[in-house]
């Protein structure tokens, strides 16, 4: 009996570590306004350079949703500023946040002229 009583703590002891070192990631995290006070819009391919992200961090997208959109895209949708691919994440809330996976993040808007107007950017993410 006194055995199964340590394996038990032993295995509460791993979960409690688990859980810590999860939620210190979540806490590192940091938030990006893309566009900074300007917002999600024209001209913001350049917005993240010169910025260090990291796989967890939030984008967050300000626009007026009437007018603008954010869609998740691959390199070639972001190079052509193709119209998305079927089942492409749309954003339309004019307040999205967004998750960066760790790579290339790519997000363009999908109104006809927008991409091509500079409302796109790629951001990646260590």
């Amino acid at each position: 009996m006194a055995t199964q009583g340590r394996g038990s703590a032993a295995v509460v002891v791993g979960v409690l570590l688990v859980c810590v070192l999860l939620n210190a990631a979540v806490a590192d995290a940091a938030v990006f306004n893309v566009g900074d006070r300007g917002g999600w819009s024209f001209n913001t391919n350049s917005w993240p350079a010169g910025k260090r992200f990291k796989a967890g961090d939030v984008l967050v997208f300000k626009y007026d949703a009437t007018a603008h959109d954010v869609v998740a895209v691959s390199a070639a949708g972001y190079k052509t500023c193709a119209k998305p691919a079927k089942g492409a994440k749309v954003y339309k809330s004019g307040a999205d946040r967004v998750t960066l996976a760790r790579g290339t993040n790519y997000f363009i808007c999908s109104i006809p002229g927008h991409c091509q107007s500079g409302m796109k950017i790629a951001v990646t993410a260590a």
